[in-house]
């Protein structure tokens, strides 16, 4: 199994981080990919909603193509702002979601990201949930006020305070209920 998370400035770390980190745990091949959103000036690294700086795996259309990913089985995009709007900004995003979706492969957005995908088509039918204030962007969805969600290969989260409880419903629906339960068991939620 492979998952690509997108990262544009200003996303919210904890949602990109944790999930990344449960998504690995699980055994997943688990890349975080810069979205360039304009004149970088040689940086590497993307700056957080928090002004932390991560350094991506990979930077689009430099070190990999939108038609390169998709050989992965999972796309997520973290909210955060300006984060969201930069991801809803690049094409190749778009695409990428748009071309996921056409094949049934996993779609993952939490916190203003599910706007993302609501503006674009994908919610059309489906539960999903999103940060209190963006319900008017999952156009054709039915909102849900639960921590994350999962309607067919679409998984949906409601904030960065409910990242874990988003990340393990990514890995439920990629590898199973056990596989999710016992990457929580080795998080000890207490």
């Amino acid at each position: 199994m492979k998952a690509y998370i997108f990262l544009a400035d200003g996303f919210e770390e904890v949602e990109a981080l944790t999930t990344a980190d449960l998504l690995i745990r699980a055994g997943i091949d688990t890349k975080l990919v810069k979205v360039p959103t304009g004149d970088e000036s040689g940086c590497k690294a993307v700056r957080g909603s928090h002004n932390i700086k991560v350094k991506p795996d990979l930077t689009l259309d430099k070190d990999i193509t939108a038609e390169d990913l998709m050989d992965g089985d999972c796309v997520v995009l973290p909210g955060g702002m300006p984060g969201t709007k930069n991801l809803a900004a690049n094409s190749d995003v778009i695409s990428t979601v748009k071309a996921y979706n056409d094949a049934g492969k996993v779609v993952a957005a939490i916190c203003a990201a599910p706007s993302v995908l609501g503006t674009n088509g994908l919610l059309n039918g489906k539960k999903a949930t999103c940060f209190p204030g963006f319900e008017d962007k999952l156009q054709g969805a039915y909102f849900t006020a639960t921590g994350a969600v999962a309607d067919g290969n679409i998984v949906t989260g409601r904030s960065m305070g409910s990242a874990v409880t988003f990340g393990l419903k990514v890995i439920e629906v990629l590898l199973g209920k056990e596989a999710a339960d016992k990457t929580e068991a080795s998080i000890y939620r207490g």
